[in-house]
């Protein structure tokens, strides 16, 4: 039969399982979008801008068993999406980029979009791929999908030049996808040598990230056995829920709350699980995991990388972690943790209660918003945040509960994130509520994506945390240096932006219109209305990731830089008075 290039990666596509593909449609991939017309199970999404398709891709990635699909041009299209594709790579999500190409049957030079594809997405993606005949195509396809999801996942690009897509070829059928792949082998020496340091600790503490998602159950069988104190990295927030007594919050260090740093104090065995213990989640390496460590990632490069480990396990987390759990469970008695739990929720207590009794004056609180905001969400809601001072304090006050989910960029740390971000988690997972906490510097960066949003008629809430500046970047300026640069952004009217996307409007100006506020906007999602929520936040209290890691990074200079900016500081805050 005779068939374009299109027609075969719309098959392909179709037969992986594909639910959603978002871009841009150009001269260069006209005919694959006019293929995926014609698909009865794949959705293509036409976005404002490529950047937004990546972070809709990404959060697919995040929320579903479904893998985002970017359908962009070359060139522009593939610079625009760059950032989200980077996010996904540095995050470990799998994702698929299929971008046209110039023409390969043409001798002329200076084509339109005429530059090297492959290098531009080389650095970004586990690997690239260049289809030059109609038979390369299917199986191309399948690969690319293979190496997106196994290992650590990530993202894979391929490029289909325009003649393959638009002229057709005498081609085989397409055959049926066959998933072929496989995880590391367990070593079960492995195992007997962490179950062995583990169970010789006095004080052992647990630290997880967003490998452990899928094993939390098994995570809380080694807590709860142990009677040990579980941290999370930022991006691993749901991997353990924070309504157990055993949760602490994000990270363990100088940078954390004082329930993780009070619980990890003195700890000296650790189990960490799908962590690269990367600078966020340590607050910029302050966060030092003790000498016995038990270390299981399925990303070799990740063992050992940061912090040396006497018992590096090379596994995935769903096979290494329930092994684990079940020999430790075999291996003694339980350790009573009453007391450990105790001291958790006082001091979980005690800092919802210094954040709810900050004068905030007429701004809103940010505690009080946090705790409205949690009692009037279901327990499985999934939370998306940008990147900002916002995500920090998210990560301090908003508990993320068992069944419930939280996207954020962490590695690659892209602004811009939350409002497409929330989107593809919207599309991917229609039957949840999905919420997004987002600066108002990322808000102007995508914000137009909400009339993608009021297209496809999402239920979608956006709490936009409205202070008028850049805040982390200003708060870490004016930390050291006693004065703040170039962090001003400009003045939005979100009610005129509401009106003008079609999205619906709350406003929630002080801590007395917090609760009607987050009332009408979840009653306008559930009517399957998008909608933007003005909140003049206050973030006059700084967070402690933010306190925590300016000091961390002080400390790391060597004794003449410091004493040069400290008596920069205190030099221009008597200057000020």
């Amino acid at each position: 039969m005779r068939k374009t290039a299109a027609w075969l990666v719309r098959q392909a596509l179709e037969e992986i399982g594909i639910r959603y593909t978002f871009g841009i449609p150009g001269v260069h991939n006209i005919e694959l979008y006019d293929e995926l017309k014609e698909s009865e199970s794949i959705l293509p999404l036409l976005v404002t801008h490529e950047v937004g398709a990546a972070f809709m891709a990404d959060a697919v990635g995040r929320v579903s068993d479904s893998v985002g699909v970017l359908i962009v041009v070359p060139a522009a299209g593939l610079t625009h999406a760059m950032s989200g594709i980077g996010e996904a790579f540095l995050d470990g999500i799998p994702m698929l980029i299929i971008s046209g190409g110039v023409r390969s049957d043409m001798e002329q030079g200076f084509q339109l979009h005429d530059v090297d594809q492959q290098a531009l997405m080389r650095p970004l993606t586990k690997a690239t791929y260049r289809i030059e005949s109609y038979d390369e195509v299917v199986a191309t396809v399948y690969r690319a999908y293979r190496k997106a999801i196994e290992g650590e996942p990530g993202p894979v690009y391929i490029e289909l030049p325009a003649n393959l897509q638009l002229l057709s070829a005498e081609v085989e059928g397409v055959p049926a996808f066959q998933d072929e792949s496989t995880r590391p082998w367990l070593d079960p020496e492995t195992i007997e040598s962490a179950v062995k340091l583990l169970s010789a600790a006095s004080k052992p503490g647990i630290f997880v990230g967003w490998g452990a998602r899928e094993v939390s159950g098994d995570i809380r069988r080694i807590a709860e056995h142990l009677g040990a104190p579980v941290a999370t990295t930022l991006q691993g927030l749901q991997a353990f829920p924070a309504d157990h007594p055993l949760h602490t919050g994000m990270g363990f260090g100088p940078s954390a709350v004082p329930a993780a740093q009070n619980a990890f104090r003195d700890c000296d065995a650790m189990l960490a699980v799908g962590t690269r213990f990367a600078e966020i989640c340590t607050g910029s390496y302050g966060a030092i995991p003790p000498e016995n460590l038990v270390h299981i990632d399925i990303n070799p490069g990740a063992l050992g990388r940061n912090y040396p480990t006497p018992v590096p396990v090379l596994a995935d987390a769903r096979d290494a972690v329930p092994a684990l759990a079940q020999r430790l469970l075999e291996s003694g008695v339980a350790r009573d943790s009453k007391a450990l739990q105790k001291s958790i929720a006082a001091d979980k207590a005690g800092w919802l209660e210094e954040w709810k009794t900050h004068d905030s004056g007429d701004r809103v609180n940010p505690g009080k918003f946090f705790s409205a905001l949690r009692s009037n969400l279901d327990a499985h809601a999934i939370i998306v945040a940008d990147d900002g001072n916002h995500t920090f304090m998210t990560a301090e006050l908003m508990p993320i509960w068992e069944g419930g989910g939280y996207l954020s960029p962490t590695d690659f740390n892209c602004m811009g994130y939350c409002v497409p971000g929330c989107i593809g988690a919207k599309l991917a997972r229609p039957e949840r509520q999905v919420i997004g906490i987002v600066g108002d510097g990322g808000f102007l960066m995508t914000g137009l994506e909400t009339v993608t949003a009021v297209k496809n008629e999402l239920g979608v809430a956006w709490f936009v945390f409205n202070d008028g500046e850049l805040s982390q970047i200003a708060q870490a300026q004016e930390m050291p240096y006693q004065r703040k640069t170039c962090t001003t952004v400009g003045t939005l009217d979100f009610g005129m932006l509401a009106a003008a996307t079609g999205c619906e409007f709350v406003a929630i100006e002080n801590d007395d219109a917090i609760e009607a506020g987050i009332a009408a906007a979840i009653d306008w999602m559930q009517q399957n209305r998008p909608v933007i929520v003005d909140v003049r936040i206050d973030y006059s209290k700084k967070t402690q990731f933010t306190v925590g890691t300016v000091k961390t990074n002080i400390k790391r200079f060597d004794t003449r830089n410091k004493l040069r900016i400290i008596g920069r500081a205190l030099w221009r805050k008597m200057k000020n008075r």
